[in-house]
């Protein structure tokens, strides 16, 4: 069998002494002791003896077309609510052509930052984009990265009580039908998948209950996951008691979505009590601490969470409430709200742990999200060549405190997808005009 020896990395998270990683046929064959060979021939060897490895890190929450209105002078400085009415109109404007170009710029930028697996939460299908969940499936493939497809949906407008505007909702059985079709033309199951379709209803503010139960069922009926936003602010909560007569939480149980199937994206604002119950039925919290300051939403309870039961997750949420999509930024920023949430003793390990570990679990995946033998050959490798490492000593560490956001190398599978820093087959330089010139129609 043929093979590639990581050779004598600097550091290995998960790892102490680590002398190398041998990979084989897109998965880690073995992870070498100091003084240990690769216990059969490799065909390459790569120094990384000025390498910092991480496993590939796994982003939980996003929207992509947001990229196109970051920074968007109609919404900055506001809260969600208001943020959403001052966008919804803009987004409306959404095509083809900008979906593409955005999926494509953000998942570049994910690559770039060491995302070797990601999520998106795209629920806006205004007329003539019925095709939005082919286009993203067809720039992860392209790009090489491992994706988790939501599909997403809104059906519950202003005319009816909800947030969106009719432009942007569609009807329940449009909703659903497509939900077949996607799941049945991408959705891959098993170790190594590389797409996977998650059902996304976008909030209790957009979407029907019927609508909430209906994709529950379907995620039963075809085995695959269920992900929406709850718990993140204080006027959702008035929402669903003046709409449902009911808290968040409860809702979610009245829907048939308290279960491991289910992940949620920020998920603040829970009582000790529902943290006790989302713990007891394996419901797992992305934690969105950019956008969580960014829109001033509140604090994500990760200690609770995680020690009820429930795993958490890292995501970088959308680029019109996060403006980057760079989730090794996301680590530090979690690092430092949650020691302001706690104490100093939350570590950079927590926040690594949660962007990997906690985040393919997040996902429902046991293959990735880890340097271990037998997991997938997905890695994120980060010089500390930079002015800002100058006198770490951790090297692990110093990713997180000192900074670091754009890695060296990144594989995915076995196979190099960013070399000395820059993304394999993609034109930065074109995709930036491209994208760009797309963005400005939305201003």
């Amino acid at each position: 069998m043929s093979g590639l020896l990581i050779k004598s990395p600097l550091a290995v998270l998960g790892h102490q002494d680590c002398a190398g990683i041998v990979l084989r046929d897109g998965r880690i064959a073995e992870v070498l002791k100091p003084g240990q060979a690769p216990s059969a021939r490799v065909d390459d060897v790569f120094d990384a003896s000025r390498h910092v490895v991480l496993p590939g890190l796994v982003n939980t929450h996003h929207h992509f077309y947001q990229t196109l209105t970051r920074a968007h002078p109609q919404a900055i400085n506001k809260k969600l609510f208001d943020w959403l009415k001052a966008l919804y109109p803009v987004w409306s404007r959404l095509t083809p052509e900008a979906v593409r170009l955005s999926t494509r710029l953000a998942l570049t930028e994910l690559l770039m930052s060491g995302v070797t697996t990601t999520s998106d939460h795209h629920y806006l299908f205004p007329a003539d984009l019925g095709e939005a969940m082919d286009i993203q499936v067809e720039e992860a493939r392209r790009l090489g990265i491992r994706m988790t497809v939501t599909r997403g949906s809104m059906n519950l407008s202003e005319k009816d009580g909800g947030l969106p505007p009719d432009s942007v909702v569609q009807d329940e059985d449009e909703i659903l039908a497509d939900c077949e079709r996607v799941i049945g033309k991408y959705h891959e199951r098993g170790e190594g998948a590389m797409i996977q379709i998650a059902l996304a209803p976008c909030s209790p503010f957009t979407v029907t209950k019927s609508l909430m139960c209906a994709c529950g069922d379907l995620a039963e009926k075809h085995d695959c996951r269920l992900h929406t936003h709850l718990a993140e602010t204080r006027d959702e909560d008035a929402f669903c008691h003046s709409v449902f007569g009911m808290s968040p939480l409860d809702y979610l149980e009245d829907v048939g979505w308290l279960n491991s199937r289910t992940w949620l994206a920020h998920g603040i604002h829970f009582s000790d009590g529902d943290v006790k119950r989302l713990g007891q039925h394996g419901v797992g919290v992305c934690h969105c601490p950019t956008s969580n300051m960014v829109l001033a939403s509140g604090q994500c309870r990760t200690r609770e969470l995680e020690a009820a039961g429930a795993p958490v997750g890292l995501g970088v949420d959308g680029s019109a409430s996060n403006d980057s999509s760079n989730l090794m930024e996301g680590v530090r920023h979690a690092l430092m709200i949650n020691r302001l949430t706690y104490d100093a003793s939350v570590t950079h390990l927590d926040a690594l742990r949660w962007a990997t570990k906690g985040s393919a679990a997040c996902l429902g995946r046991s293959d990735i999200g880890e340097i271990a033998v037998g997991k997938q050959a997905d890695l994120a490798m980060f010089t500390l060549d930079e002015l800002r490492f100058s006198g770490a000593g951790d090297p692990v560490a110093a990713l997180v405190l000192c900074g670091a956001h754009r890695a060296d190398r990144v594989m995915v599978g076995g196979k190099w997808r960013v070399v000395d820093g820059l993304p394999v087959g993609v034109d930065v330089a074109a995709l930036r005009a491209a994208h760009g010139e797309a963005a400005r129609r939305f201003l």
